[in-house]
């Protein structure tokens, strides 16, 4: 019976690589690449009209190399690592001569502590922004966020020192800064990433394998893709702009010469570039980069919701359109914004603000951008019908946004459909009701000793029929206290009463 809502499918956020593919940071240690050499080709006559067009678009090329590459950067970093003590000590696991033949990096003899060691790497960089001497420059989380020592070099070749001003792991960028009285370095421009559509031609500038200010030519194969496994916050633009490691922090460009994305990590079976190159949107980024000016660090917005994505099956029950966009929010946070502004488990999210909201990713994205302190309005279809719902985003605390104690039932419901019914062996037709999955540890529904693949039936005694009724009576509003009827082996037991 437990295993079973472990089958039953909801995607909550998921990222996964498959079919030997592997996702990969643009950042590289300093090794040489190998070379291979082009063939030979020969030149033939081509129209004068065509040779027009072509010119016209190689001198734009040339434009926005010449205008954007002086704020493009390469990022030396050191970083110290730490070998684990040998736990053998003077005595090797292998033997003598093992240890003489082929070595034994962990049995050092004189190595009894933890020890240290320096590993260099590079990436890119884009200068963002210039407060009197001091010039910031905007990359990768995992180019810089655990660097003990970094180096700014320019387009000109020119070293600085640089010092890490914040960085953060969950988007994966970071800002360094160096000082420099050149009031000349110039300032990369930044765009606008919402505009962009599949198709649009893009630069994507950096040091791929060390290769120096270099500029490769594509366009923007798709828009809002997630996957990686860099940060958590997924939302990115793909392109087949050749991108390689070291490019990673490296701006991606318009034809204007904007920037609109940061190049972060490719998909590749080999290690590199085979077309399919991820960049994180500037707009995802811009206040992030006052953040880290100011503070140190992002501040995230918190509402205190739990979201899953569902199936059309899921919909159905829910009394909401196959075609329709959102997220459900699957459970609550008690004394969240959210459950005091009176969203409710179940209500399903369309749209913050008017904006419309694609799926999870990208109500996480909007949520998260949202500053501390402001009031937003959040479009929920509940019992059929749309709800709007001013609710006052917070700041996001992670020891509260991962306190079960307080996530509210901590269990996502699931439809009780035929087949689930046929897998557990079911035979009753009139059982109706959900089933319970992802019990989370701590929380209301492991406290009333609920299991994953429990059925409900009933909520404070009343039936319930679809996970949109289960949601309706789960509403905390008004209520002292809620129990379950849940059916097993034949048999109907109540559990224990939550008091609120």
């Amino acid at each position: 019976m437990k295993k079973t809502a472990e089958k039953i499918g909801i995607a909550v956020i998921a990222a996964a690589v498959s079919f030997g593919i592997f996702s990969l940071s643009c950042k590289m240690k300093k090794d040489n690449a190998n070379t291979v050499f082009a063939q030979n080709i020969v030149v033939t006559d081509i129209p004068e009209d065509s040779m027009k067009i072509t010119q016209g678009l190689q001198q734009t090329f040339r434009t926005i190399s010449a205008s954007v590459l002086p704020a493009v950067v390469e990022v030396d970093v050191e970083e110290t690592k730490k070998i684990p003590a040998n736990p053998f000590g003077d005595m090797s696991p292998f033997g003598d001569d093992f240890d003489f033949f082929f070595g034994n990096p962990r049995n050092n003899r004189d190595e009894k502590k933890e020890r240290e060691y320096k590993e260099k790497g590079l990436g890119s960089g884009v200068i963002v922004r210039r407060n009197g001497k001091k010039i910031y420059v905007l990359t990768n989380n995992h180019v810089a966020g655990a660097a003990t020592k970094i180096k700014i070099k320019l387009n000109d070749e020119r070293e600085f020192d640089g010092t890490l001003v914040g960085a953060d792991p969950r988007m994966d960028i970071a800002l360094v800064s160096f000082e420099s009285d050149d009031k000349n370095i110039p300032v990369a421009k930044l765009g606008d990433s919402d505009v962009i559509q599949q198709g649009d031609i893009v630069l994507a500038l950096g040091s791929p394998l060390g290769y120096f200010a270099s500029v490769t030519q594509g366009i923007v194969s798709a828009t809002g893709r997630s996957g990686g496994q860099i940060g958590s916050i997924s939302d990115f633009i793909q392109t087949d702009a050749a991108i390689n490691q070291g490019n990673s922090g490296g701006p991606l460009v318009n034809i204007y010469g904007e920037v609109i994305g940061i190049n972060t990590w490719i998909a590749s079976q080999s290690g590199g570039s085979v077309g399919l190159g991820f960049s994180i949107p500037i707009n995802n980024i811009k206040t992030s980069i006052d953040q880290f000016i100011e503070k140190g660090k992002i501040i995230y917005g918190w509402i205190g919701v739990s979201l899953i994505e569902v199936t059309d099956e899921y919909k159905e029950q829910l009394g909401i359109s196959k075609t329709q966009t959102g997220a459900l929010a699957s459970q609550m946070f008690m004394d969240s914004p959210a459950m005091k502004s009176g969203i409710i488990a179940g209500d399903f999210i369309i749209a913050v603000d008017g904006r419309t909201v694609k799926n999870v990713d990208d109500l996480v994205i909007q949520i998260g951008r949202i500053p501390a302190g402001r009031t937003v309005k959040f479009t929920v279809i509940r019992n059929k019908e749309k709800k709007e719902i001013n609710v006052k985003v917070e700041e996001r605390n992670e020891e509260a946004a991962k306190d079960n104690s307080k996530l509210w039932p901590g269990f996502i419901a699931l439809p009780l459909t035929d087949d689930i019914k046929k897998e557990l062996k079911i035979e009753d037709k009139n059982i109706k009701g959900i089933i319970v999955s992802s019990v989370q540890p701590k929380s209301p529904a492991a406290s009333l000793r609920i299991q994953n693949s429990d059925i409900i039936t009933a909520v404070n005694g009343k039936k319930i029929n679809s996970v949109a009724e289960f949601y309706k009576e789960l509403d905390t509003n008004g209520k002292k206290e809620i129990w379950f009827d849940i059916y097993s082996d034949g048999h109907t037991i109540s559990t224990g009463h939550f008091k609120f």
